[in-house]
């Protein structure tokens, strides 16, 4: 459950330096603000609404590694639906003060069907992983959203009494 007035709104050196790294490193947290979650077992609309600390406009996860093939690093992005898609090449995430390089981020689109032929969709993934080392391969964190999604017209709103 999610407080009342809570906003879970990190920025992307806190998602890859705070969260994914403790994460990776078996640290614990307080409070478990994401969730874990083989995501593409699911299609993004099924995903369970008990997952988002934003009213279901966005969530956060996070997704072990899986490949497509067992041997392979090619990562598999399938679901019962459809397929997530690269966008372009990975961005690097760097540290506001000094510039040094923390991770990786991907970002992807949802596509309905089969590959090559599938439906563009507004849903959007944002991949965080940590520079290549072997922790790498076991988790990331997701960022998903749905720009078509309508925002709840009392987030961020003063309170009326």
């Amino acid at each position: 459950m999610v407080m009342p007035g809570f906003r879970f709104h990190p920025t992307e050196e806190e998602l890859v330096e705070f969260y994914l790294r403790r994460k990776v490193e078996g640290k614990r947290f307080n409070v478990d603000l994401i969730t874990s979650l083989d995501l593409y077992r699911y299609d993004p609309w099924q995903l369970p609404g008990s997952t988002s600390t934003s009213w279901e406009k966005e969530w956060f996860f996070y997704v072990p590694r899986d490949r497509k093939y067992r041997n392979g690093d090619r990562p598999n992005r399938v679901t019962a639906s459809g397929y997530w898609k690269a966008t372009g090449a990975d961005r690097m995430i760097r540290t506001e003060g000094l510039g040094r390089s923390i991770g990786l981020k991907k970002t992807l689109v949802f596509y309905s069907g089969k590959a090559p032929k599938g439906v563009r969709s507004s849903w959007i993934m944002n991949e965080y992983r940590l520079p290549h080392h072997d922790t790498q391969r076991y988790h990331k964190v997701i960022y998903l959203h749905n720009p078509s999604i309508p925002a709840d017209k009392n987030y961020g709103s003063k309170r009326r009494d």
